[in-house]
């Protein structure tokens, strides 16, 4: 009997042992946590932010460079996931003076990296934003625009056409660059896409060439007529400008395009073929009036095109604060040209852009 008890004495201090030795323990004996798996959604849904009239987005080295306008400053985002953009690191890089011909109404800033620097193309002026509007560049040195010192160059303009000037963005094309941008012909207040050729990133040389203006009652609406909020996107061989056209106090403001070959002379107006309809309009259904002034990006993996644009959630809320930033993916038609849809309804969610 004794060796018996002694047995189960035995067999009841190795089960003790044993149960002790699953235990996963710390330094001081307790045990520690079990910390359950970070799940991270696939989707998103609109809007991106909940205010940014203007929208531009610049990728590089895995990251996206966003900017919009404020009306008082330029601000930067930089952020490796366009649908994490709420969280994205910010920073002013740029505050008007008090008094002069930059000085207020700052709209529309664009991010570009050319010839080894950073650029901002944006537009200000003196206060009267009938008239003194016109299209002003910075320049940083450092890899990282988010570091570094932001360095004024000055006005962006042909002194024999200085007239009113907003919404300046690049293009490249048959190994030359051009500035595109939004102005008008000193006669009258009605906005025209004019392009002209740059020999630096801050200096135009040659004329100015009208691409557009408004012809088509789409193009209509409100008073100016207006073209504006040139961008352009390259693909399949073809050079597409999408504009924004009417004024954006309507809720009808929306995008057009022109056409060209890859490879013909942008200069020239007949390389242009301009669309009779507009190609993204305002959907009630989908709380959004007014889309337009947008931007275009690649998906983290390079296998998505994704169209960013600003609009109001409701009716008659104009040229204001309340224009947010949306953005969804688009495709292509059979004859080449993007087919952007239409606008997608806020607060649906959205499957994020692949590779995010």
């Amino acid at each position: 009997m004794i060796f018996i008890h002694r047995s189960w004495r035995l067999v009841a201090v190795a089960l003790l042992l044993a149960s002790a030795s699953c235990k996963k323990t710390n330094p001081g004996g307790t045990p520690t946590p079990v910390t359950p798996p970070v799940v991270r959604s696939t989707q998103f849904k609109n809007p991106l932010l909940s205010s940014g009239p203007d929208p531009w987005v610049y990728q590089k080295d895995g990251y996206y460079y966003y900017m919009n306008t404020t009306g008082g400053d330029l601000q930067l985002r930089k952020t490796a996931k366009m649908s994490e953009l709420n969280s994205a690191f910010s920073k002013v890089i740029w505050s008007p003076p008090t008094s002069g011909p930059n000085s207020k109404d700052v709209w529309a800033p664009e991010i570009h990296f050319l010839d080894g620097k950073w650029y901002v193309y944006f537009t200000a002026g003196p206060g009267n934003c009938c008239g003194g509007q016109r299209t002003w560049v910075l320049e940083n040195t450092a890899a990282d625009p988010t570091t570094g010192t932001w360095v004024e160059k000055g006005r962006i303009y042909n002194p024999t056409e200085d007239y009113w000037a907003i919404d300046g963005t690049v293009m490249e094309q048959n190994g030359k660059r051009y500035f595109l941008w939004s102005g008008q012909d000193g006669q009258s207040t009605v906005q025209r896409l004019y392009i002209s050729e740059m020999s630096n990133p801050w200096t135009l040389t040659g004329p100015r060439v009208e691409l557009s203006h408004p012809e088509y009652e789409w193009e209509k609406n409100g008073e100016p007529d207006v073209n504006e909020g040139p961008e352009v996107i390259q693909h399949g061989g073809k050079t597409f400008l999408v504009y924004s056209a009417s004024h954006c106090d309507t809720d009808d403001y929306a995008l057009g395009m022109l056409t060209a070959s890859s490879t013909a002379d942008p200069m020239k107006l007949a390389s242009w073929t301009k669309s009779a309809t507009p190609v993204f309009t305002k959907n009630a259904a989908s709380e959004a009036y007014g889309p337009g002034h947008n931007g275009f990006f690649k998906s983290k993996d390079g296998q998505e095109d994704w169209i960013i644009y600003h609009a109001n959630a409701g009716p008659n809320q104009r040229c204001g604060n309340q224009r947010v930033p949306r953005m969804q993916k688009f495709g292509w038609n059979p004859d080449g040209t993007p087919n952007f849809g239409t606008p997608v309804s806020l607060n649906v969610l959205i499957n994020k852009p692949s590779g995010e």
